[in-house]
């Protein structure tokens, strides 16, 4: 039998999981996702290997995962194959074959995130499972904005790190950010080398902060560049964030291939702006 890597595109919703990670308990997306491949192919043991570990309840619109086959599958089966045996949270959207040296973690250069935030009086059914419902305050997005391209860089995050990390440091690059307002949407979105375990959240906690006033830009840059990780207390909530993408120094997947499919939720208004690019 002929073992070769097989590189997927998949989408989740994980409101349903606890995670990327395969765990002692609860239901994970690699977990079933492996259990999904050993059903097609129980010849050998499946590891999935994924670009990026999203924590309970964190979505993914593009995330990148490999696995080694020696089945006789034909590469362009699997979506259809996975597809029908995985629940409706998870979706296989392609499927490509790469060399043994290609690694969906260690071959990525960029993991982006976005995080959602319905700043708006009244709740709304359609976007509570995709976003945090702010209410109290309207958030000040140019004032987050600022707070957020200051971080760009390549720095010490330890204040953004939760407790039960493996990571030999909390060095990372932020390579690009942006903020903006769409009607009630505050949308935020963070291009790096790599995340911190639950980094994003407490980010997007400290940004929210700021936003309502509470939380000074002086502050919040002595809180992270002096590593004060007790006084980081504000955390979003894991439902407004979505592993949009990996990128790597070659394209893996076709140009038509949904590389970021998260929805844009467009709040009705007037003359809605268009979406900016990611800053330099």
């Amino acid at each position: 039998m002929k073992l070769r890597r097989i590189a997927l595109l998949i989408q989740y919703q994980g409101t349903y999981f606890n995670g990327w990670q395969r765990q002692k308990a609860g239901e994970t997306v690699q977990k079933i996702l492996e259990e999904s491949i050993f059903s097609l192919e129980p010849f050998h043991e499946i590891k999935v290997v994924a670009a990026g570990r999203t924590d309970s309840g964190v979505h993914a619109a593009g995330q990148v995962v490999h696995f080694d086959s020696v089945g006789q599958i034909p590469v362009h089966r699997w979506p259809s194959a996975l597809n029908g045996r995985l629940p409706s949270s998870v979706r296989v959207i392609d499927c490509v074959e790469k060399p043994f040296e290609w690694h969906a973690c260690y071959s990525a250069i960029y993991r982006r995130y976005k995080y959602m935030i319905y700043n708006s009086l009244t709740p709304n059914l359609f976007l509570s499972p995709w976003s945090w419902h702010k209410y109290q305050y309207k958030l000040d997005e140019k004032l987050m904005g600022f707070a957020l391209n200051s971080i760009i860089g390549y720095h010490d995050f330890s204040a953004f790190q939760r407790s039960g990390s493996n990571r030999v440091n909390a060095l990372t690059t932020i390579q690009k950010t942006s903020l903006w307002r769409n009607g009630d949407l505050v949308i935020l979105e963070i291009q790096a080398s790599g995340f911190l375990y639950g980094m994003v959240r407490l980010l997007v906690g400290q940004l929210v902060a700021i936003g309502e006033h509470k939380l000074s830009i002086n502050e919040f840059n002595t809180r992270w560049q002096k590593k004060l990780r007790s006084e980081v207390k504000e955390a979003a909530p894991a439902k407004g964030l979505c592993f949009l993408s990996a990128g790597y120094p070659e394209p893996v997947f076709p140009e038509n291939s949904p590389l970021d499919s998260f929805p844009d939720f467009s709040v009705a208004t007037n003359n809605p702006p268009p979406q900016p690019p990611l800053l330099n």
